[in-house]
């Protein structure tokens, strides 16, 4: 039986496209990868090179350069075109460039016949989300970004070196913007299953001793002090692409954050921020409404009235 082939498309070679595509390939999870860049030499290398590492992957996989045609089948179209953001600047920064770069894939994606799952990268992420689904028009559940998921690995990891609990028994998540205003309800982290607020009372030289506004800023402060030392992130971002994509061919309704359209969700409505979502073949299945504190539902708010004035503001460049 021939079934029809893993298509992703990746608008944008960069650092972050370059490793998105390395990481399916590595994984097996695609069959097909197509690179759209304005540097289209880039594009091309970075296809060679990958397909080079391709002969060490569980099974062939075609990677090239095409163009926003190769969009009309693509089951994926990750966009990580955009400007990187410098040293000292926010994300939020890096809205007016990012914007500009959107208009010109806009025209040409929502023409292209695409019917798949955008899934953007591209700074600022809950923003940038806003505008390709309101300028594209394709369905709330198929329009969203990575969100906190990035912030969310960042967290447990900070968790684990804290604890010294492997970070696969620490469950949480950050949330709200994908950048400074984001919060992290610590009243539903949990390590083995057992309350992070019940551990601290019973473990008060351990536990107890934990400094949750500090691990709050370590979470937030992580990319930047990569962008200062490097130049830029990329393996962390990809590895969380790849994640996001395999749930998606795989249909695993896994729960994961993501940046997805709230109308109503957490008391606010008409804005894109960072939750907890079930992830299936279709994008987007159903936003999971944990209950906040009074405190956490307050620092909620004020993420996504963040979110929300960069979003009026987008609407005017």
């Amino acid at each position: 039986m021939i079934t029809r082939s893993r298509k992703v498309v990746i608008i944008g070679a960069g650092h972050v496209g370059s490793h998105l595509a390395f990481c399916l390939l590595m994984q097996g999870e695609c069959d097909e990868i197509v690179f759209i860049d304005v540097d289209e030499e880039k594009a091309v290398s970075h296809g060679l090179d990958i397909a080079d590492g391709g002969l060490f992957a569980p099974h062939p996989a075609v990677v090239r350069l095409g163009d926003y045609s190769d969009c009309k089948d693509a089951d994926i179209v990750v966009l990580s075109a955009g400007v990187p953001r410098k040293p000292g600047q926010t994300r939020l920064d890096t809205m007016g460039d990012s914007i500009a770069v959107m208009k010109q894939i806009v025209d040409p994606l929502k023409t292209s016949g695409f019917q798949g799952i955008l899934i953007c990268i591209s700074n600022p992420a809950d923003i940038i989300a806003d505008y390709m689904r309101k300028h594209t028009g394709f369905p709330a559940n198929q329009v969203f970004s990575t969100g906190t998921s990035l912030d969310t690995a960042r967290f447990r990891r900070t968790m684990s070196e804290l604890t010294g609990v492997d970070f696969r028994s620490i469950t949480g998540y950050s949330m709200g913007e994908h950048g400074d205003s984001q919060m992290i309800p610590f009243s539903h982290v949990c390590i083995g299953g057992k309350p992070l607020f019940d551990l601290r009372k019973e473990f008060p030289d351990t536990y107890g001793k934990l400094d949750l506004n500090q691990i709050l800023e370590r979470t937030k402060l992580i990319g930047m002090d990569i962008v200062i030392g490097k130049g830029s992130t990329e393996f962390g971002i990809g590895s969380v692409l790849a994640d996001m994509v395999k749930a998606i061919f795989h249909d695993e309704h896994r729960v994961m954050p993501v940046s997805a359209l709230l109308q109503g969700e957490y008391g606010q409505r008409d804005v894109y921020a960072g939750v907890p979502a079930i992830i299936g073949r279709d994008g987007i299945e159903h936003i999971i409404e944990i209950n906040l504190t009074e405190e956490e539902q307050k620092q909620f708010n004020e993420s996504c009235d963040v979110i929300r004035k960069h979003i009026a503001l987008a609407a005017t460049l």
